[in-house]
């Protein structure tokens, strides 16, 4: 079967999800912990809100990268399944609707995510004046509608020269040669972009801190994601008679980015906290210092969930080739990186709404309500120290989401593009074996 049809079982399934997501989101607007809750900035809901939207807008943008680079560097093997990767991409187009209502809310003042949003405090400080070039609510909102409607544009255009291809009724090369070069295009154009706007939505949550590897590290955390989440869909659709012709040789490959960028991504890590602990600059120390000494189960638990337990287990070959390992590993990666993100802006945002917490009650004279406020985290705060039953609610409802989107676009057209040049390499692709046997496949 090469074309995909969205059964309305499936449907009502992810609507049903996308539904709690709703609920979890209304509930998580009325729970902010008593800490923040005199400062009625509602961080709870808006700090899920911009984890979420930055988690799986992310996703989109790397697929449609990759499937770029992918192209550009004459691959083959994954032509089989990069509908996936197109569907995938446009999740941008959602994603850029909830990113602009963040945008807004820092001109109206209606949430208090980033601390360099509000003109009277960067006045005060020596560290956000100097920063505010690029750190202000112009650059926020007009950054990300140029940057991600750039991006949608990418992703519609590579979209429709692809389905031309199909259209062409044979392996036009003409086509894609067109392809690549819109490809090589977007690449330098989405590596510069996507480190502004990742500094944009997640790095100023910590205003006074920065990393030359943050860009890196939230890059190679999005890719682990979506290749965990592409997996999961190969799997799911194979189960249901599509994508016959990939085969363990495919999945092997995919199980053998998801272990290497495992790997990659904590050397990232490694290498962002070895030179801020090696030079102990006080500005570039605090922000791990926070999260080791009040979130350490978010710090440590981020280690072993996306990388110890990966590499253990993705290590030797065969457990790239066994299904369930595969499902496994990739459902913990996805969500061990959802946690990532999570231990990126709730320590920063959590700090911005205590202090807000503290002068709004200075301003309404209860000092007494200020000084509780503005005392460092208690040893557990609801969605702030570990994700909450409110936080998986919410996630869930943005994965529904997301995958609504996914498979809306997969139904749209062949589920293999049967003209594309590199088709053949795809089907035959075989990845070469360990003649001792370790790879325990002949």
């Amino acid at each position: 079967m090469n074309q995909y049809t969205f059964d309305s079982k499936l449907k009502t399934t992810l609507l049903a999800g996308i539904g709690l997501g709703v609920l979890c989101m209304i509930a998580t607007w009325f729970a902010d912990p008593a800490q923040i809750a005199e400062g009625h900035t509602h961080m709870r809901f808006w700090t899920n809100f911009l984890h979420n939207t930055v988690f799986f807008t992310g996703i989109a943008f790397i697929s449609l990268f990759v499937l770029a680079a992918f192209t550009t560097a004459y691959a083959g093997w994954y032509v089989l399944f990069k509908r996936i990767w197109e569907a995938y991409s446009f999740f941008l187009i959602p994603g850029l609707i909830l990113l602009l209502i963040l945008g807004v809310g820092n001109i109206t003042h209606f949430h208090h995510l980033y601390h360099w949003a509000d003109a009277a405090e960067v006045a005060n400080d020596r560290v956000l004046l100097g920063k505010s070039g690029f750190l202000n609510n112009t650059w926020y909102t007009g950054g990300t509608l140029v940057v991600v409607g750039l991006w949608i544009f990418f992703a519609m255009k590579l979209r429709s020269l692809s389905l031309e291809e199909d259209r062409s009724g044979t392996a036009d090369y003409s086509i894609h040669r067109k392809i690549r070069i819109w490809c090589a295009t977007f690449m330098p154009i989405a590596a510069f972009s996507s480190a502004a706007m990742i500094w944009l939505w997640v790095m100023s949550v910590d205003a006074h801190w920065y990393s030359t590897m943050f860009a890196w590290y939230s890059t190679a955390s999005w890719f682990v994601s979506a290749t965990a989440l592409t997996i999961l869909m190969l799997i799911y659709l194979k189960s249901k008679g599509y994508y016959t012709q990939v085969t363990e040789e495919h999945l092997h490959d995919l199980g053998k980015f998801l272990f290497a960028f495992s790997v990659f991504w904590t050397y990232l890590w490694f290498d962002q906290y070895m030179l801020i602990w090696y030079a102990n600059v006080g500005e570039e120390t605090i922000y791990f210092k926070t999260r080791i000494d009040q979130f350490p189960v978010l710090f440590y638990g981020n280690l072993i969930i996306n990388f110890v337990l990966p590499f253990l287990i993705l290590m030797r070959n065969t457990t790239k080739r066994k299904y369930g390992t595969l499902i496994f590993t990739s459902v913990l990666l996805f969500f061990g990186h959802w946690w990532d993100f999570f231990l990126m802006i709730k320590p920063g945002t959590l700090e911005t709404a205590e202090h807000v917490a503290h002068m709004h009650a200075e301003s309404s004279d209860h000092g007494d309500h200020g000084d509780h406020a503005a005392h460092a985290a208690s040893s557990f705060i609801e969605g702030f120290t570990i994700p909450g039953l409110l936080e998986i609610g919410t996630f869930i409802g943005f994965l529904c989401l997301f995958l609504f989107v996914a498979y809306s676009q997969l139904a749209k057209a062949d589920l293999i593009p049967l003209n594309d040049p590199y088709l053949e390499e795809s089907t035959h692709h075989e990845v070469q074996q360990d003649l001792s046997g370790a790879g325990g496949h002949h």
